[in-house]
């Protein structure tokens, strides 16, 4: 997550609910059709599932009481809007409460294609499909409690089992490979990047190597893990995750597969 942005968050009435402006419901509405079919091909079943039970607005930004509704039926979880960048500590506190962080805010037509901090779109028609199944919930809660108990120099480690499967999971059906994570979703070029273009190293899901392996969010993954067996991935509610980073940490990061970050000129 970006250190800055040039977003401001859109604070909700006393009944939750944000006034978005016309211009801010059109982006919402592009956005969903620009990625509409893309989804549909080339996203795994548990999230189109869930994206079916949502049944969210095609034509406006959604509202966080009206997914939270379904949420909360479905799984007992909900939605609340942020500020537009929050820190670790208070993203695991959220993911403990069974509350999912949301900014506020949707991206400008500027940024139509990306945008590196995670604005409403992201949020809604990125995160809370999978919300929708108590297998992904738990697994985002276990990711939370264990936030509650790292210490800050931890939280690093603890988000990359987040970032390459709940942001950039991969899996398998009938063969063929399919999107779980809700960075792939919400991006109109990442996910045939992942999924099509046979350019990214593609990994077998496990934990120790997910933890060691470190990552840039603004730009294509050059790495994705792939859940092949999707009770692998819930039996980790179940692990002492505290442990797992103990043990990767004795290890070291994996150097990474991806240039440094330029310095922007002073």
């Amino acid at each position: 997550m970006p250190k800055s942005t040039k977003y401001v968050a859109k604070i909700p009435n006393e009944a939750g609910y944000i006034a978005y402006t016309p211009e801010e419901d059109a982006v919402w509405r592009d956005l969903y059709a620009a990625q509409e079919s893309a989804v549909q091909a080339h996203m795994a079943q548990p999230y189109l599932q869930g994206l079916k039970k949502l049944a969210m607005p095609k034509d406006k930004v959604p509202q966080c009481p009206e997914i939270s509704a379904v949420l909360m039926r479905e799984t007992g979880w909900q939605v609340k809007p942020v500020p537009a960048l929050i820190g670790f500590d208070k993203f695991y506190s959220m993911l403990a409460d069974r509350t999912f962080p949301a900014a506020s805010f949707i991206r400008s037509r500027e940024d139509f294609d990306y945008i590196e901090e995670p604005d409403i779109f992201h949020e809604i028609f990125g995160h809370t499909p999978l919300l929708t199944d108590a297998r992904f919930a738990e697994f985002s809660h276990a990711i939370g409690r264990a936030g509650l108990t790292a210490e800050k120099t931890d939280f690093s480690w603890l988000i990359r089992l987040y970032w390459f499967t709940i942001e950039f999971g991969l899996t398998r059906e009938n063969g063929q490979l399919k999107a779980l994570g809700s960075g792939l979703a919400s991006s109109k070029t990442e996910l045939p990047h992942a999924v099509l273009s046979g350019e990214p190293t593609i990994r077998p899901f496990n934990i120790e190597d997910i933890l060691r392996t470190p990552y840039r969010i603004d730009i294509h993954q050059p790495i994705y893990f792939v859940i092949e067996d999707m009770n692998d991935l819930f039996a980790a509610a179940d692990r002492d995750l505290m442990a797992d980073i103990k043990a990767a940490q004795a290890k070291g990061l994996f150097a990474p597969t991806y240039p440094p970050v330029e310095k922007k000129a002073s």
